[in-house]
């Protein structure tokens, strides 16, 4: 994310009132190049030289991990974080770095600051990392490779780009773009690794509303069959069809549309069946099945059901 101006456009400015200054700085500024930065790109470099300085006399040197959320909108001026907000935006936030990362994050609140509401926060040490015996800390953090992928979805998101990529991610950023939403906020997110690395995304009401409209669904059906016995019946129109003996075998419950045709078949609990279904999957826009139904078609020559498809 760019802020707009560059650091040697903010020194001009700071020099703007001394024409010596100001003649001079620009001479230096072009001796140096035209080249412009975004704040990311300066500061990112300026933490990867102190770790390059560090480590010159201490080669395993790191620096502090940190996350730092930031949250914009019509209540926040005064840096406070409500507790409602709490509750519902930073567990969402861990989730779903956690499921970024493949393997469970914990984070710690280290401290808020004013102005809109800035909060700071780091990766509780996990008890291996802190033994001696653990001399080959891994490059990159969990944490960290969490982050990685959720700036590069958060930031597909806000550019409205395809993020079938990260579908297993969605879920957990749908859960945090519905609590902004709720209390009409914006959200800045920017991780400083171990490594001197900086990555930095937001997620606004452009991307929200993208959210939206990609949890939006369409039917899929295709035509299966179920082969089983009836281990549930309801007057209601649905059956229970278990497809083997073993205690995990699968179940479906098949819907009769038509409850009067269920009863005319007259069925009994452990009867084998074999029904023609259909299978619809009501899928998004990721491609997530969030809904499944079998609707009963009509009986089925007696034969092994077909694996459904995932």
């Amino acid at each position: 994310m760019t802020t707009g101006d560059s650091w040697r456009e903010r020194r001009r400015a700071l020099l703007r009132d001394d024409p010596g200054a100001v003649e001079i700085a620009a001479r230096l500024l072009d001796e140096m190049g035209t080249e412009e930065r975004d704040d990311d790109e300066i500061e990112a470099e300026h933490r990867a030289s102190r770790l390059a300085a560090v480590r010159a006399y201490e080669p395993d040197a790191r620096l502090d991990e940190e996350l730092q959320l930031r949250l914009t909108g019509p209540d926040t001026e005064g840096g406070a974080l409500r507790f409602q907000w709490g509750d519902a935006l930073l567990n969402p936030v861990e989730n779903a770095i956690s499921i970024a990362a493949g393997t469970p994050v914990q984070l710690e609140l280290t401290g808020i600051s004013a102005g809109s509401t800035l909060v700071h926060a780091r990766p509780v040490p996990s008890v291996a990392a802190s033994e001696p015996q653990a001399m080959d800390a891994p490059a990159t953090s969990a944490t960290s490779t969490g982050m990685q992928m959720l700036t590069r979805l958060l930031a597909a998101l806000e550019a409205e780009q395809d993020v079938r990529e990260w579908s297993r991610l969605f879920d957990a950023v749908d859960t945090l773009a519905r609590a902004l939403s709720k209390y009409e906020l914006d959200l800045g997110v920017t991780w400083y690794g171990a490594d001197g690395d900086m990555r930095r995304a937001q997620l606004t009401e452009r991307g929200r509303r993208y959210v939206e409209r990609l949890r939006e669904t369409s039917p899929r059906d295709q035509e299966i069959t179920i082969s089983g016995r009836i281990t549930e019946l309801r007057e209601s129109g649905w059956v229970k069809v278990k497809t083997g003996t073993a205690r995990n075998a699968p179940a479906y419950d098949v819907h009769f549309e038509e409850p009067e045709a269920l009863l005319r078949m007259r069925p009994g609990l452990g009867d084998n069946v074999h029904f023609r279904v259909r299978f619809r999957q009501h899928l998004d826009a990721v491609g997530s099945a969030r809904s499944t139904e079998y609707t009963y078609l009509g009986p089925a020559a007696e034969q092994p059901s077909l694996p459904l498809e995932s």
